[in-house]
């Protein structure tokens, strides 16, 4: 492999930016299951969906056939603020684990948001203007999708609520006012707004909320509001599609030098990031090109596609959402509120429970402490204060790294930095203060969860 004289970042040039997004359904011989009506267990059509989402997008999240959707002009222009974003070749990483390894991250933390969720608010932001809206609504966990979306919306002028999991909305105000500066009003979910924040309240007294609960609320928010759409940040087809950019500039940027990752790594919430980093990769693989390892890593505290079955399942708590097959906790899974990670949403994308299902990647869970370990140590010897939720895809990666220290493989290993914790610094704090622990969910209250599965035909 060539990877001589490769420098510390490699820029692709504007001219180099993708035109096209990737989308990876075309080449999957199993196609994701389709999204189910929850009243009738029928498969959604595309005008049901335009009641919660835009027109476009609907398009998109149903296209199972286009290789390629082309980027609006208005998008890619929008992109080029902060894209290409660099492939960072960890130098000093690796000189510090001595290992024969070589790593390489695509860094998406260079934008005012500090994540990659930009890439797909700014497009589906467009797409509601373009409709002529009034404005959206969402959810955000840890906040950097709520941060993404109030950017992308502050640029087209349209209106943004969001419904930001309570723990979260208490635990990092910081990225509440970033969303409150760019014109969003932000909600602790669950709330006493929506009918189904009342419900959640009164059934978990005291909860500290969860995605779940807070797509619940945003659709309600959405649906009873005129001129308003519902987006969301993970798990959707269309926002995979969206996020493809980063692994379309990893992979050129990757060609550009004759670097082929033996081992692709990304963590894994809902699936935007990952699915987003490996679209390309994957897709080479499942067309017999070339072979690559992929490895989802998701936080032991909400372990989905390593803990969880593959079944249909609402999307949201309040179970107004449509039902999706996916590596799924159960609907009203929340976690606890120690676990301060991100990362926290009850399913996985169709998309890649899709192929994990049929072995095309690997997943993994980790424990928290142990994820703060390892976004420490890459501080250090990096420079980058990584987000939690990048961390946990560090964690993996130097435990691959040190793996071939010991047999003296020298594997090539890329994975997805995908942003920075500046505003996640209260976690930072309490991990420490020796403050932060582990929270693991036994079998016995997965089950329950479980148990509480939609009553439909699970093929």
């Amino acid at each position: 492999m060539a990877h001589e004289n490769i420098p510390y970042k490699i820029y692709l040039n504007e001219s180099e930016m993708p035109e096209a997004w990737y989308n990876l359904r075309a080449d999957m011989k199993n196609k994701p299951a389709p999204l189910l009506n929850p009243a009738t267990h029928e498969k959604m059509k595309a005008e049901e969906l335009e009641q919660v989402f835009c027109r476009e997008l609907v398009e998109q999240e149903l296209n199972d056939t286009d290789a390629f959707i082309e980027i609006p002009k208005e998008i890619r222009d929008f992109y080029k603020m902060y894209r290409p974003s660099p492939l960072v070749r960890a130098y000093c990483l690796e000189k510090k684990l001595q290992t024969p390894a070589k790593i390489y991250y695509k860094f998406e933390g260079n934008n005012t948001s500090g994540s990659h969720k930009l890439n797909s608010a700014i497009a589906q932001a467009y797409y509601a203007k373009k409709q002529g809206l009034k404005g959206v609504t969402t959810e955000t966990g840890a906040g950097q999708w709520g941060t993404a979306l109030s950017m992308a919306c502050s640029y087209f002028e349209l209106d943004c609520k969001v419904f930001m999991v309570k723990c979260s909305y208490e635990q990092k105000p910081f990225r509440r006012e970033v969303m409150r500066t760019y014109g969003a009003s932000v909600t602790p979910s669950p709330s006493m707004e929506t009918n189904v924040g009342r419900r959640i309240n009164e059934l978990h007294p005291g909860t500290t909320g969860s995605l779940g609960c807070a797509i619940s609320e945003a659709v309600e928010v959405a649906v009873g509001t005129p001129g308003y759409r519902y987006v969301l940040g993970s798990v959707l087809n269309q926002v995979l599609l969206h996020q493809s950019v980063i692994g379309l500039e990893a992979k050129a940027a990757c060609d550009k030098y004759g670097i082929k990752p033996d081992m692709i790594i990304g963590c894994a919430g809902g699936g935007s990031n990952l699915g987003g980093l490996i679209a390309p990769f994957m897709g080479e693989k499942l067309r017999g090109e070339r072979d690559y390892e992929f490895i989802a890593v998701e936080p032991a505290s909400c372990p989905s596609l390593t803990r969880g079955v593959y079944a249909y399942d609402f999307c949201d708590t309040g179970m107004v959402c449509p039902l999706a097959k996916m590596y799924t906790l159960g609907s009203d899974f929340i976690p606890s509120a120690n676990h301060a990670g991100g990362l926290r949403y009850h399913g996985m994308s169709s998309i890649l429970s899709q192929l994990y299902d049929d072995g095309f990647m690997k997943a993994r869970s980790v424990a928290q402490t142990d994820v703060f370990e390892a976004a420490e140590q890459f501080a250090r010897v990096e420079g980058i204060l990584p987000a939690p939720e990048s961390s946990h895809a560090i964690r993996v990666a130097i435990d691959e790294a040190l793996k071939c220290k010991q047999t003296g493989e020298e594997k090539t290993i890329l994975f997805g930095l995908t942003g920075t914790g500046y505003f996640d610094l209260v976690a930072y704090e309490k991990f420490h203060n020796g403050e932060m622990s582990d929270y693991i969910p036994t079998d016995e209250e997965l089950a329950k969860f479980r148990a509480n599965l939609p009553k439909i035909d699970q093929k």
